[in-house]
This record gives C-alpha cells, structure tokens and sequence, in this order.
C-alpha cells in the first residue's frame, strides 16, 4: 500500500485530472477504444515513474500484428495487468475476479478496459464469460486471461494452470501467447517504497494449427511449462 500511496503523492497535480478522464472514458460510448487505451498507459507511465517501479520488456517482436489474441501469464498480483498496458501497444481488456470491481480506482481501470468479472463460483455465469470473450476475440479484440485463476503467492512459483481457462482460445481458435512475468509482486506486496524492478517476457506465440488437436489440460501444460521455463531462464541471467 505504501507504494500505491507514494504514486499518488508524486503525482498528486495530475491524478484528479486522470481520474476524471478515466471516470468520463469509462462511461463513454463515443470515445475510441485506442483513446481510452492510451489514456491508461499514460496513467501508468507517470505511476511506474512515482513509485520507483521500473519495467525491464523482452519479446515484443512475438506479439501478433493482428488483433484477436490472448495473453496468458502466470499470476503474481493485481500489477500484473498494470505492466502488460504500459508494454503491449495493443488495446487489451481481461478477465477479472468479480472481487476486483469492489476495489474504488481498479473498478475505473478495468470499465475502461472493458474487463469482464467472472464468478468462478457460479458456472452458468462463467459459461457466459467465456463465450462472450469467444464473440470479443472473433471480432478482434485482445484478452488477458491468468490460467492460475488466483494469484500465486509464492512468489515466481507458477501454480496449476487450468485447462478451462483455455476454452476461449479453441474456441476461437486464436493465437495463444504465453506471458513471463518475474518480481511483479513486488511493486505491490512488498512493504517498501525503494525501487523495485520486474520483468516481462512475451513468448512466441502458439498458433491454432499448432494446439487444435490437444485438449485444453494439454494446452494449459505446454504454456505452464514455456512460461516456467522462461521465468527460470530470466532468474539466472539476473544473478
């Protein structure tokens, strides 16, 4: 929390009029989804820079050129989403924890983002979610799906990934892309306001030539095990 407060602190002029925008994009219909987009990268940049959070990108040459994608990363904590705007120049929305939306500035976030919160509780609920991101994905939209369902805490320990999660991608039988995300716990959990590092990796991307005859258990373990792989690939070349 602390972090959180210091990005506002440091950004105390700016953040009223960011967060009017937000509220104003998020209630519009007349505003574009790339304007509402980069209006959310701005308000990150200027977070990341408040609160000594500093992003290290790799593999942005293996995001799709064309949209109608999903991005798959393993789980550390809700700025996971955050690091994924500030470095896919792509308009993307997520499938969130109907939790999320009780949280006061997230709410805006992801109703900007167009986020759809999901009732793992409640399957017809979820079932809807699911087609729903199936006719948004057909139409060229991009998601991020986190197959842990919850956020892992132990740190870069990737949990089980389900093979549910992956319903939306054979359905629409879009590209999958594996996400590496290492210390994106930190900026959040850790109780400090020093500077914090985390890294992002987008893996190449899995066509659906390439996993339409693998069941969804299958497909959840390949992209469990890239994900893994790369993670463990990003720790030893920073020690």
């Amino acid at each position: 929390m602390k972090r959180i407060y210091l990005m506002i602190f440091r950004n105390i002029f700016l953040f009223p009029v960011y967060f009017i925008k937000m509220v104003y994009y998020a209630k519009s219909k007349k505003a574009t989804e790339w304007q509402k987009y980069m209006h959310l990268k701005n308000i990150v940049k200027h977070a990341n820079k408040g609160g000594n959070v500093v992003i290290e990108s790799y593999g942005t040459e293996n995001i799709p050129k064309d949209d109608g994608f999903i991005l798959f990363p393993n789980h550390q904590g809700m700025y996971d989403v955050l690091a994924i705007i500030d470095t896919l120049d792509h308009p993307i929305s997520v499938v969130i924890k109907k939790e999320l939306t009780n949280i006061p500035f997230l709410r805006w976030v992801f109703r900007v983002m167009g986020a759809l919160p999901i009732d793992r509780e409640d399957v017809r609920q979820s079932m809807k979610v699911i087609l729903e991101v199936i006719r948004q994905v057909s139409m060229g939209r991009n998601f991020v799906i986190f197959p842990e369902g919850t956020r892992s805490k132990n740190g870069n320990q990737v949990g089980d990934f389900k093979g549910g999660s992956f319903k939306s991608a054979t359905k629409s039988k879009c590209p999958i892309v594996p996400v590496a995300l290492v210390d994106s716990f930190k900026p959040f959990d850790s109780n400090t306001i020093s500077k914090v590092t985390m890294k992002i990796c987008y893996l190449e991307p899995v066509c659906y030539e390439e996993y339409k005859d693998m069941t969804t258990t299958e497909i959840a373990e390949m992209v469990k095990g890239r994900i893994v792989s790369k993670i463990a690939e990003l720790q030893q070349n920073a020690a």
